[in-house]
């Protein structure tokens, strides 16, 4: 199923917003950040990653990634845990250096997040492949070394409930993948680096790899 759309989470781990000099938003006063890569972002494992000369530092961003089965739309939690048709992990790839100059200018960034090529998702497994939303964890490495773990208890908007908070400002379509934030450890990404993605939970753990070119 080819996405219509792909809606990002931002600053839903505490520390990633910390250690980029960003508020932290407050879920019980504030909704969750959002924004979308189109489908022309999207590339496969095995193709590489690249990007423009000239655009600066791309940085990794390792997220929870949930596929979407069927339309939703002003969805409740029950409704959108049952909408959920696939899990994976995703990489959210940042042209850091524009984005900081665009937010800089007040302008929008969608150049600095949605140009082709910047979002890398896994293989979908079986939704019930993660039993708790609340309680999964993955990692992200490179070259071996592991840069970013994340914990979705340490998320500030949990999975099930940005699904639902989500279909209330776009309809969600059968296909369409949400992005559910990344964890502290972003860094730049360099020619020849190994990137590997890894999700654990009570059934196992699955891991992805793809590089940069």
């Amino acid at each position: 199923m080819k996405p219509t759309k792909i809606v990002c989470v931002g600053r839903n781990y505490a520390d990633h917003a910390k250690e980029l000099g960003n508020a932290v938003p407050n879920p019980l006063s504030e909704p969750p950040i959002l924004f979308i890569k189109p489908p022309s972002s999207l590339i496969g494992l095995d193709e590489g990653i690249t990007w423009k000369d000239g655009l600066g530092e791309c940085h990794f961003e390792c997220e929870l990634s949930i596929q979407i089965g069927q339309t939703l739309k002003d969805a409740d939690e029950v409704q959108a845990r049952a909408a959920i048709s696939g899990v994976t992990l995703g990489l959210d790839l940042t042209l850091r250096d524009l984005q900081n100059s665009l937010k800089k200018q007040g302008y929008p960034w969608e150049r600095a997040k949605a140009f082709d090529g910047s979002c890398v998702l896994g293989d979908w497994l079986a939704p019930d492949f993660i039993t708790d939303y609340k309680n999964a964890s993955y990692t992200f490495k490179v070259n071996g070394e592991t840069r970013q773990t994340g914990e979705t208890s340490h998320m500030l908007f949990d999975v099930i409930g940005l699904i639902a908070h989500i279909s209330h400002t776009f309809t969600l379509e059968k296909g369409d993948v949400v992005m559910t934030g990344t964890p502290a450890g972003v860094a730049a990404l360099h020619a020849g680096d190994q990137l590997e993605m890894t999700l654990d939970t009570q059934l196992g753990a699955v891991s992805w790899k793809t590089f940069v070119r």
